[in-house]
């Protein structure tokens, strides 16, 4: 792991950490019992959001539709990294964004802004060691257009004390698998540049894009498998991860090609397994208009949930069987977590928060008026 110096660049985000615990509607209330317990606990729940006043913020939302903190930021987050050693939480700025703040979900301690070196920025992921003490976050260099991961202190202020490469353009979701030692990085394969004229976001190489799936020494960064698309999937672009009981590493997509072409869009792999797209008995993947924004596992390791917002639908999947066994209809839908072994929490850019079940059971929703919840969700272990 190479060491850099970092540009500590004054980024300001908003004011101070606030405390609010304002209610929405209790479309949950009942489940828990009458009372509403206002401190945070197992279970909340932790989201990117933009206000009813066109700012931008990240909440903890107890599952009774309470919003326990909210932290204050001046720019879009996209994903939220916990850690279950100190109970922070990092929320990462949607790509092109540079800045990130960890804050602590119990509002004990005051928040830290950190940031990207001037010629990085983040991917908008990222994910903790096991023990807590190191941060790594996907991130793209300015000047050779390559993935990195960025490795941050956790415990000495979110200084920057290394890096190294993903082996591939465009890094999107990055998680630490089950042996506490391996990474599994989503290599979107989209080229993307800053500079005058340019948002960050503009699709560069999209006719010889080649997205993978790598497999990361965390401690050495050396490369210890890649997986990548072949031959008419090199358009399909791998987003984001989840592990299943098995140890295999879930893979949700989103498709660059014509929508005449739309391929299926989840499937999995492991270290030394080749990329497998499941198969539905219907095709789905133009169904669920050729784009997954986020995937989870369910709490025993068994059911995948993936989800569509520009088809307003969440599909569930069976890894042992490697079928699709139900979905859920919610308009904008994108953020979704596991909520027990057999429950998804998911959040929607309508200000929405639902629990359901894949066996069409729907159990809650709430709804925050003038919200609108970004791409992932959280929940507290």
């Amino acid at each position: 792991m190479s060491s850099m110096a970092i540009d500590r660049r004054q980024f300001l985000v908003g004011t101070a950490l606030t405390l609010a615990t304002a209610s929405a509607s209790k479309a949950f209330a009942g489940m828990l019992g009458d009372e509403v317990d206002t401190g945070v606990r197992a279970g909340d729940l932790v989201a990117a959001c933009r206000r009813p006043d066109g700012t931008y913020s990240v909440v903890v939302l107890s599952i009774d539709g309470t919003i326990l903190r909210e932290v204050p930021l001046n720019g879009r987050g996209h994903d939220i990294a916990l850690n279950g050693t100190t109970g922070e939480a990092v929320v990462f700025a949607r790509r092109p964004g540079s800045f990130a703040l960890a804050f602590d979900v119990h509002g004990r301690r005051d928040p830290v802004l950190f940031t990207t070196p001037a010629n990085r920025h983040f991917y908008g992921h990222g994910t903790f060691s096991r023990d807590g003490r190191l941060l790594y976050a996907t991130e793209h260099d300015n000047d050779t257009r390559n993935g990195l991961i960025g490795v941050y202190d956790a415990s000495g202020g979110y200084k920057r004390v290394g890096e190294f490469p993903t082996y591939g353009i465009g890094p999107h979701e990055a998680i630490l698998l089950a042996d506490g030692k391996t990474l599994a990085v989503a290599n979107g394969g989209i080229e993307t540049h800053i500079e005058p004229g340019m948002t960050g976001r503009e699709k560069l190489n999209v006719e010889s894009m080649q997205p993978s799936l790598a497999f990361v020494d965390a401690a050495t960064g050396r490369l210890l498998a890649q997986h990548t698309q072949s031959g008419g999937l090199h358009k399909l672009s791998i987003r984001h991860l989840a592990q299943d009981a098995s140890g295999s590493v879930w893979f949700g997509c989103q498709w660059e090609g014509a929508n005449t072409d739309t391929p299926e869009l989840v499937g999995c792999a492991g270290i030394d397994r080749p990329l497998r797209i499941i198969e539905p008995s219907k095709p789905m993947g133009a169904k669920l208009s050729g784009y997954i924004g986020a995937v989870a596992i369910s709490g025993n390791g068994r059911l995948l949930a993936a989800s569509a917002p520009r088809a307003g639908r969440i599909m569930y999947v069976d890894t042992e069987r490697f079928a699709v066994v139900g979905e859920t209809l919610l308009m904008d839908s994108c953020g979704v977590t596991a909520a027990s072994d057999d429950r998804f929490a998911m959040t929607s850019g309508m200000g929405v928060v639902q629990l359901d079940a894949p066996d069409h059971t729907h159990l809650a929703t709430t709804t925050f008026p003038g919200r609108s919840f970004d791409n992932h969700l959280r929940i507290i272990g």
